[in-house]
């Protein structure tokens, strides 16, 4: 175990219990002051079409900021911290789901499944982003080898990716699904599909998708690019088998993205994404406050803007020397 594992998950759990109480009125003013101006923005930016598609977008960009934002309400939501009230959750998680074209159950079963998981060889595949070791790549076959590699390719993971993920991969059920699960999927598919007729029929269908697309487009990217930067970074953590430890994996696999205020603000706080890991019931306004509360909670991975952008070069986990590497190096071991 290294450094951070001194202190067991249960401790780590009481260090943070202060933080893991959510304030009504706070999480009720992050709805108003996230759905609230989202709505307005698409309202404006609906009607600045009469004057220019430029205008449009311009409303599109802090729209899709507003609509992260929602987003982040949903994914604490999913882990029952955005309210005391478990019932509370679900209303609001099902009802914000929907504006980010989510389903809520799917959802919460895939994304507990991440941080179950988080950097275990092992048990990869559930909620993550596909990633192979240098050893298993060297011993896969070419058609997989071609595959991966598109798949990891930025212009796929992050230009077509985010559509095809929120538009087409969420209205499908996973093959274990609960009952529930399911009945959650479809309803959501079912309920999305009305509002998109209602609005593609009220409002024109070319107008509904120039407004729609856009702000759409740029929160899912921002979503996925997210999720992404927060775990394959560098010196991240990836064990296997007993080796593997809960707490080096929230502190060692998750990173701290220290973003510029207003972004932090936009993505709700989910830069702090070691504290997050660590402790997943604390609601998104309190991460700071647990960031700082700590000193080994300042001493984990720290991104910025412009470090972050190096991890569009790792392609695969070297498990010798646990740290991702790039193309010259993987052409290097697989011709040496």
């Amino acid at each position: 175990m290294g450094k951070h594992s001194k202190n067991s998950l249960r401790d780590w759990k009481k260090k943070l219990a202060s933080f893991e109480r959510p304030r009504l009125s706070t999480s009720v003013g992050q709805v108003v002051t996230s759905v609230g101006p989202f709505l307005i923005l698409w309202v404006l930016a609906y009607f600045s079409l009469n004057i220019s598609f430029w205008l449009t977008l311009l409303c599109a960009i802090p729209a899709a900021g507003f609509l992260v934002r929602t987003f982040i309400i949903f994914h604490d939501c999913t882990h029952y911290s955005f309210f005391k009230n478990r019932r509370a959750n679900e209303i609001v998680g099902i009802v914000t789901g929907l504006f980010t074209f989510c389903s809520y159950e799917q959802w919460k079963h895939s994304h507990s499944l991440h941080h179950a998981t988080n950097g275990h060889l092992d048990k990869r595949g559930d909620g993550d982003v596909w990633t192979m070791t240098l050893q298993e790549y060297a011993g896969a076959s070419v058609l997989k080898r071609v595959w991966y590699r598109i798949y990891r390719n930025p212009f796929i993971m992050f230009i077509i990716g985010p559509l095809y993920l929120f538009l087409i991969s969420y209205r499908f059920n996973r093959k274990k699904a609960t009952k529930k699960e399911k009945r959650h999927v479809w309803m959501t598919n079912i309920v999305l599909l009305f509002v998109v007729l209602v609005l593609g029929f009220t409002l024109g269908w070319k107008a509904f998708l120039l407004v729609e697309l856009p702000i759409f487009y740029i929160a899912s990217f921002g979503g996925v690019w997210l999720f992404y930067v927060q775990h394959q970074f560098e010196d991240g953590y990836f064990e296997s088998g007993e080796n593997w430890d809960y707490v080096e994996a929230a502190l060692k696999g998750s990173s701290y993205y220290k973003l510029p205020k207003l972004l932090q603000w936009f993505s709700g706080n989910i830069g702090f994404h070691h504290v997050h890991h660590l402790n997943s019931r604390v609601p998104n306004y309190y991460l700071e406050k647990a960031h700082k509360s700590d000193p080994s909670l300042q001493d984990v991975p720290t991104l910025t803007l412009w470090t972050s952008l190096k991890s569009l070069t790792f392609k695969l986990w070297d498990e010798k020397s646990k740290r991702f590497i790039g193309n010259r190096e993987i052409h290097r071991f697989i011709r040496g």
